[in-house]
């Protein structure tokens, strides 16, 4: 795992309690998209029924193979589609990505005392000539063809799949065998398809060794992401996150269930050195335990203010880049207020943001063909409760104070200590001895009782 600095978070105005929240606490990891195998992540901005899509895309090959073919609602016109900054995804990505924090206990017998507020940093035609009237003839209609930036784009309506697949190969597209019942699902809706490819030469001038990610917008009644084209050739699941950006609240799938992580609980502090590991496993447990049938939130909060911080929010010039329209200064949303009255401000002390009635929602969803046999439909929900994957790890005072307090300190730490080698060994599958000698505890023996209840919670 790269090396990551500190950030140090606002500590509570409150006397200490017995409560990992009754510390200063650091921010010490995240888990991102870059931390899982054949992941790709979009972008949603969704308010009423105009959606901005910005797709990133971690192509590793040859430039000259990458194609895309996505289906899209709506023919789209040439100012609908853009690039953007890959570095506004990899920004909302940090921000939103579930985290590891950490806290120190306080020698025992030092005094009460009020923790004090701390304020956290702010933080042309395509390059290959197309054949129209082959196209007409397997009832294929090139509706519409652009270069933008880097890629040459098509956008193409069908009348049957067979067509569309034939069309698609004699142009040098690699559709792979099956494709054609999940074409033809789309047809059947009056969807169009958007098909990119690179234009070597363009790409040359942009001096950027990567693809930049595309953005298309449309206005549809329909908030959904087609997924079902990609299941066609994967070598096994995949990993999808999407990262919505509303007005009014939480983004949720109607047609799958939308389960939120376990969040909020201590374990031992050695994953500090292994939060990759534990996050991977323990998204992974949680998956299985769902059947694969669930996506699952692992990030909703207002975007103007973050508590802890991961990274800073994104500044109103970023989310512009992504598409938020009704900023202030959008010109096509000349006008709009930059806050709408009665929106609460963030507390005191917590980072504050650009984001100006901007809520994000961060789902995370592994699938295949088989567990996910239709395309992720959304609403965009009033609910605006603040929700975050976030794991704690408490370091043990280590001092050598003498007091009655330490004493009573001592043995509740040990049963402290074996809480969370459990709640780790619970959220993760790992075998529960394994754990206790990793954090440094004896072995222990469980009753057959416990034994059938822990296999219960880890099934």
């Amino acid at each position: 795992m790269r090396r990551l600095s500190l950030l140090l978070i606002p500590c509570l105005l409150l006397p200490r309690p017995d409560s990992a929240q009754a510390f200063c606490g650091f921010y010490v990891a995240k888990a991102d998209t870059k931390l899982f195998n054949k992941a790709s992540q979009v972008v949603l901005v969704r308010d009423g029924d105009r959606t901005v899509m910005t797709m990133a895309n971690d192509f590793r090959g040859e430039l000259k193979e990458f194609a895309i073919v996505i289906p899209v609602p709506v023919v789209l016109k040439r100012e609908q589609i853009a690039v953007t900054e890959k570095a506004v995804l990899d920004h909302l990505d940090a921000y939103s990505a579930p985290r590891l924090v950490e806290y120190f206990d306080e020698d025992p017998c030092a005094p009460r005392r009020e923790l004090m507020m701390m304020r956290a940093p702010a933080a042309a035609g395509a390059a290959q000539a197309v054949d129209a009237t082959r196209a007409k003839a397997l009832g294929v209609t090139i509706e519409a063809q652009y270069t933008v930036g880097e890629y040459d784009i098509l956008i193409l309506s069908a009348q049957e799949s067979g067509g569309l697949e034939t069309w698609l190969r004699q142009n040098g597209y690699r559709i792979p065998q099956g494709a054609s019942s999940v074409l033809g699902s789309y047809i059947r809706q009056n969807m169009k398809f958007f098909v990119a490819r690179v234009n070597l030469k363009e790409q040359a001038k942009t001096g950027f060794t990567y693809l930049r990610p595309l953005r298309v917008s449309y206005e549809s009644p329909k908030f959904m992401l087609p997924i079902r084209l990609g299941t066609v050739n994967a070598d096994g699941p995949q990993d999808l996150v999407i990262l919505a950006l509303t007005r009014k609240g939480r983004v949720e799938t109607t047609n799958y269930m939308t389960v939120k992580l376990p969040t909020g609980q201590e374990i031992p502090p050695y994953v500090k050195g292994a939060f990759g590991d534990f996050y991977k496993a323990m998204f992974a447990a949680q998956v299985k335990k769902e059947d694969m049938r669930a996506v699952f939130l692992e990030y909703a909060w207002d975007m103007a203010w973050c508590d802890p911080c991961a990274a800073d929010p994104l500044s109103s010039d970023e989310l512009q880049k992504l598409g938020v329209f009704w900023l202030e200064g959008d010109p096509q949303q000349p006008g709009q207020p930059a806050v709408s009255p009665g929106r609460p401000r963030p507390p005191i002390g917590i980072t504050p943001g650009g984001g100006a009635n901007v809520y994000v929602t961060r789902l995370h969803v592994r699938y295949d063909a088989a567990h996910f046999p239709e395309d992720l439909v959304f609403q965009e929900t009033a609910n605006r409760e603040n929700f975050q994957g976030r794991y704690v790890l408490r370091h043990p005072w280590k001092g050598g104070s003498s007091c009655a307090a330490v004493d009573e300190y001592r043995r509740q730490l040990g049963q402290r200590q074996e809480k969370e080698a459990q709640t780790l060994a619970w959220l993760t599958g790992w075998d529960i001895n394994d754990v206790r000698r990793k954090a440094g505890l004896g072995a222990q023996k469980i009753s057959e009782a416990q034994g059938r209840f822990l296999a219960w919670l880890w099934r």
